[in-house]
C-alpha cells in the first residue's frame, strides 16, 4: 500500500455527501492528491452540508447539489472510477423520531446508487461508509467484525442495510464494493449546530463557546475515537486496491477513553468551559449502548490502516479550527 495515495492522481472520483463532515475533507486531499473530484451533496438542512466546508477549492473540487435519491445518479456515475460513498443520514435521535425519512437516505438512496453504477459504470469501485453503530450493545470489548449486528435504533438497522446492499451488489453483480465501519469521527467540518449527531461535536461546540458540557451518566462510558484526518486515510487505501473488494472493516481509535475524561480535556484544551453529570434522559438511555471500542485488526492487517493522531492533538487541532471559523458552523 505505499503507493495508494499515487492512485488518484488524474482519476476521475465521486464522493456523495461531499459537502458534510467527513465527505468534505475527503474532497480536499483527493483534490490535493491530484483527482478529478466531483462532490454530490443534496445540503438538506440539519445533515451537516456546508459549502463552506470546500472554501478555498472551488476550482478544484466540481460541486453539484443533487438529491442521490433519483435517476440522476446514473448520469453521475458515468466515466467515474471511484465512488466514496458517505450519502447519509447520521443522527441516532432523528431515525427514532422520523424512521420514514431515515429509511429513505440511508436504504431507498442506497438502492438508487448502486442500480446507477450496475446499469452505468459496473467497473466503479464503490467505498461506503458503514458505522459502528449497526454492533449494538457490545457482548464483548473490542468488538470484531464478527460480532452480532443487534443495533439499537433505527438509524442502526438501515445502516445495516446500506451495507448489505453494497455486500450484494458486490456478491451477485460483482461490482467492487467495501464498506468502512465508523467509530466516533471528529474534526473540522463537523457539524456541530445542534447535538442530534453524536456527542463529541456538540461537546467541542460546548467548550468552544465555554458553556458547560452536560454529561449523561456517570460519565464512565468508554468510546474510542477517529479524528478525520484517519478515517480519510482508511477511504483513500479501501478505494485503491482490490484487497478491500467485498470486505467490511471496522475502524478504531488508539484506545478507549471514557467520556468524562474526553470531557475534561477538551475544557482543558480549550481553557474555558465546564462539565456536570446529569441523568440519561429515557429517549437518550432507551437507545445508549454503553462501553464501545472496535477491534480494526483486520485493516491493519489488510489495508496497512492504523490511526496516527492522538487523541489529544486532534482535539487541540478541532478546537483551533472552531475558534478560527465558528461563525460559519454555530
Amino acid at each position: 500500500m505505499t503507493d495508494y495515495r499515487d492512485f488518484y492522481r488524474g482519476r476521475k472520483v465521486l464522493v456523495t455527501g461531499g459537502l458534510g463532515f467527513i465527505g468534505s475533507n475527503l474532497c480536499r486531499t483527493l483534490a490535493d492528491l491530484g483527482a478529478q473530484v466531483l462532490a454530490v451533496d443534496s445540503l438538506l438542512p440539519d445533515y451537516g452540508g456546508n459549502l463552506f466546508n470546500l472554501a478555498g477549492y472551488e476550482d478544484r473540487v466540481r460541486i453539484n447539489v443533487a438529491d442521490v435519491r433519483g435517476h440522476g445518479m446514473q448520469y453521475l456515475v458515468r466515466g467515474q472510477e471511484v465512488l466514496f460513498n458517505l450519502a447519509g443520514q447520521v443522527s441516532h435521535v432523528d431515525s427514532m423520531t422520523d424512521p420514514f425519512t431515515d429509511l429513505e437516505i440511508n436504504c431507498t438512496s442506497q438502492l438508487w446508487i448502486l442500480e446507477a453504477v450496475r446499469k452505468q459504470n459496473p467497473d466503479l469501485k464503490v467505498v461506503y461508509a458503514g458505522t459502528r453503530q449497526i454492533y449494538g450493545k457490545p457482548r464483548y470489548l473490542p468488538v470484531d467484525e464478527n460480532h452480532l449486528l443487534t443495533p439499537t435504533d433505527v438509524n442502526g438497522i438501515n445502516k445495516i442495510s446500506g451495507e448489505f446492499y453494497h455486500l450484494v451488489y458486490h456478491s451477485v453483480y460483482g461490482l467492487r464494493a467495501s464498506s468502512l465501519r465508523l467509530t466516533n469521527t471528529y474534526g473540522p467540518r463537523q457539524l456541530i449546530r445542534h447535538d442530534r449527531q453524536g456527542f463529541i461535536g456538540w461537546f467541542v461546540r460546548k467548550a468552544v463557546l465555554g458553556e458547560e458540557i452536560q454529561i449523561f451518566g456517570d460519565g464512565q462510558q468508554k468510546r474510542d475515537f477517529d479524528y478525520v484526518d484517519d478515517v480519510v486515510d482508511a477511504f483513500l487505501r479501501a478505494g485503491a486496491t482490490d484487497s478491500s473488494d467485498g470486505q467490511v472493516f471496522n475502524l478504531g481509535g488508539d484506545e478507549p477513553t471514557s467520556l468524562l475524561d474526553l470531557v475534561k480535556m477538551l475544557v482543558e484544551i480549550a481553557g474555558r468551559g465546564s462539565f456536570t453529570l446529569v441523568p440519561f434522559p429515557p429517549e437518550r438511555k432507551r437507545i445508549d449502548i454503553g462501553d464501545f471500542y472496535a477491534d480494526a485488526s483486520r485493516i491493519r492487517q489488510t489495508l496497512g490502516w492504523q490511526p496516527r493522531v492522538r487523541l489529544r492533538e486532534g482535539l487541540e487541532r478541532t478546537i483551533a479550527y472552531y475558534r478560527e471559523h465558528k461563525e460559519r458552523y454555530l
